[in-house]
């Protein structure tokens, strides 16, 4: 899979507000499926859902222990996503900060024409 591929299903699975929530949860350390879903007003088919989204996105990984299916953050790919958002800052506040030099240099020009 390419970089751009992992991003898009990292800033896909980040997009949804219960799948941050999902993730808010695990932040705090491994946990049930069960015990994960709980909070939700949703069934648990629905949470199993969201929770694939972020497996897909390798945001979650999955460990079964017996019948339980247990949980864990990956915070590798989100780590991956604030790269590329810091290289895109970095890019566009370099171009603006040209395109503030320039108009200022205009508007100079333009004052030292006025009589």
């Amino acid at each position: 899979m390419t970089p751009d591929a992992h991003l898009d299903r990292t800033l896909t699975a980040l997009a949804d507000p219960t799948r941050r929530a999902i993730l808010q949860r695990l932040s705090l350390g491994e946990t049930r499926v069960t015990e994960l879903a709980r909070p939700f007003d949703m069934s648990l088919n629905a949470v199993s859902k969201h929770i694939r989204v972020l497996e897909t996105a390798r945001l979650v990984r999955r460990r079964k222990a017996g019948r339980e299916h247990l949980l864990t953050l990956t915070p590798q790919p989100m780590t991956e996503a604030l790269a590329w958002m810091d290289a895109q800052r970095a890019l566009w506040t370099s171009r603006l900060d040209v395109l503030d030099g320039l108009l200022r240099a205009q508007d100079d020009a333009a004052e030292g024409d006025a009589p």
